[in-house]
């Protein structure tokens, strides 16, 4: 049993509050590591908020990265002193979905009951995501984690649990993108420019960056996008159709906005499809016209991580990056202690932060 600082959410819509809790030590097949750094996440953002639901309180944050200090008894591959990246995709390896190939999708629920959190009360937390990352220790099931290079900052590392790995994933997985498509991504914050630059890894022909902001558009730019178009006109998707010369092969809805999904298809060429990535609030809708969507062959497909395997595509990024292809250093905005959570959360909200992270000494 360790005790730790950690951001709890007790109240939702409510500032964290910094608290001294109680991890229990990893079992069978489980790992406790100790953080370098935490990136938030809009997800994290939502959760807190209670856009999604779920129970309190809890802990939440799951971009994490940092050094194993214990293992459960069945662990194998993973070593005390191992540095590793923390996601939150959580996989039983036997499922039909994780049989498949497709981890990110496993139908086996975490059992929330044997959370490894609790207060000086002895009172049960709910571990935000199967992580609980906005704290100075976790522990997690041994699926969630990859080993990386000891060379390769904490800061950098953890962005790539999520938010990179579910914009590339998104475009080499989810899209299966050829060489040549077009591409216009909806949202420039993290997600999106995870997509921009999966989009030129991938060889797109041209990628349209959709915004309301500006600045979040001079940024993409260095991300890859070679047109851009600022959303605040009536019809934007003819904006991008102009810059494509047709409309795009794939749509990716980076954002949680329901109008965003309303007007996506708008940007599709005939046989195009919308990716959607981001998540609107729970209860939120859009509509479509579904007969011009099947006449022209055009479809729509989830993207939950990206449809990422860890232990395949984070090594490929983190080559990618250590080639100079990948841009991870460029996603931070700022570097931030944990007792300053709350700024870093509010800052983020601002619309202005591509990737805030909570760092450890």
């Amino acid at each position: 049993m360790s005790r730790i600082q950690a951001a709890v959410c007790r109240q939702f819509a409510e500032p964290l509050k910094i608290e001294t809790l109680e991890l229990r030590t990893p079992l069978a097949n489980e790992i406790e590591a100790k953080l370098g750094a935490v990136a938030i996440c809009h997800s994290d953002i939502a959760f807190a908020e209670g856009l999604w639901g779920g129970d309190l309180p809890a802990v939440y944050g799951h971009e994490a990265a940092g050094v194993v200090t214990e293992i459960g008894a069945s662990v194998r591959g993973i070593c005390v002193g191992d540095h590793v990246i923390i996601t939150l995709i959580r996989a039983c390896g036997h499922c039909m979905s994780c049989a498949a190939g497709q981890p990110t999708s496993c139908e086996t629920p975490q059992d929330t009951s044997a959370s490894p959190l609790s207060d000086q009360g002895r009172k049960i937390l709910q571990q935000g995501m199967a992580c609980g990352a906005f704290a100075e220790k976790v522990v997690v099931d041994a699926s969630q984690v990859v080993q990386i290079p000891t060379k390769l900052p904490f800061e950098v590392a953890c962005l790539l649990a999520c938010g990179v790995i579910t914009g590339i994933g998104a475009v080499v997985h989810s899209a299966q993108l050829r060489a040549g498509q077009d591409v216009v991504v909806i949202g420039a914050g993290g997600v999106g420019l995870n997509a921009i630059q999966g989009a030129r890894i991938a060889g797109a022909r041209r990628i349209v960056a959709v915004d309301r902001i500006q600045q979040k558009l001079q940024i993409a730019q260095e991300f890859g996008a070679t047109d851009f178009v600022l959303a605040m006109g009536s019809e934007p998707w003819q904006l991008a159709r102009q810059a494509l010369g047709r409309g795009a092969d794939a749509v990716f809805v980076t954002v949680g906005a329901s109008v965003a999904y309303e007007t996506a298809t708008k940007y599709l060429a005939p046989t195009g499809k919308v990716v959607m990535v981001g998540m609107p609030k729970a209860g939120d809708f859009s509509s479509y016209d579904p007969g011009t969507m099947a006449s022209l062959n055009q479809g729509m497909i989830g993207s939950k991580m990206g449809n990422a395997v860890i232990q395949r595509d984070i090594p490929w990024m983190v080559d990618l990056y250590q080639q100079g292809r990948l841009k991870l250093d460029e996603l931070i905005s700022g570097r931030w202690q944990l007792e300053k959570i709350n700024e870093a959360i509010a800052d983020t909200k601002s619309g202005n932060a591509r990737r805030n992270v909570i760092v450890f000494d």
